[in-house]
């Protein structure tokens, strides 16, 4: 049967951890570089055009966005963490970014899953490699969304989504290709991501 959202919304907008809602409801945390393109897969997997706002302009999402989604019967929250890498930003914004990322992931307590986005066409670096050790070290049940499936053609696509699981290091069932503009994998992540949330409860 095909998930249906019942609503999404945006519920809190902060700087720093201690300005988000209270824990309470279930969290699932998406990370990624900020030319991945986490907003347009956030909208996708809410079915919204503009709930998260999408931009040319990487590193454009410098706050922690939380967002409430009700489907299949419960309320999760989607939370949207900085983006890193590309952007044109000082090293101490870098910097403060990264205590804010890992001061969310490592201290809260109704976090259940955590979404890592990789852009097929570019090669996994130590920092994603690094950052799927850090979330499996502190038990944080994590998956991998393999962004943009529809920039390549079916043939290179297909070898393509092999060559970037087996460099990610993880179980190929955690790594699941994704398109924001044709709605590839959309649903299999929404069940990878339920499994997990059930599986926290």
């Amino acid at each position: 049967m095909k998930l249906k959202i019942k609503r999404a919304e945006i519920v809190s907008t902060a700087a720093r951890v201690s300005q988000l809602l209270e824990p309470g409801l279930p969290e699932v945390a998406f990370l990624g570089r900020s030319n991945v393109g986490k907003s347009s897969l956030l909208n996708k997997l809410v079915n919204r055009k503009q709930l998260a706002r999408t931009s040319n302009t990487p590193g454009k999402t410098r706050l922690i966005h939380m967002y409430e989604v009700d489907i299949a019967g419960r309320t999760i929250r989607f939370v949207d963490l900085p983006g890193y890498g590309y952007a044109k930003v000082a090293r101490t914004e870098r910097n403060a970014w990264k205590s804010m990322i890992e001061g969310y992931l490592a201290n809260r307590p109704s976090l259940c899953a955590a979404v890592l986005l990789q852009d097929m066409r570019r090669d996994v670096t130590d920092d994603e490699t690094l950052l799927l050790d850090w979330l499996d070290e502190h038990s944080i049940a994590s998956l991998v969304a393999i962004t943009k499936t529809d920039k390549l053609k079916q043939m290179r696509r297909a070898k393509r989504v092999k060559e970037v699981k087996s460099q990610l290091l993880i179980a190929p069932a955690r790594a699941i290709p994704t398109s924001s503009q044709t709605g590839d994998g959309i649903e299999q992540l929404w069940r990878a991501i339920l499994e997990r949330v059930d599986d926290a409860d």
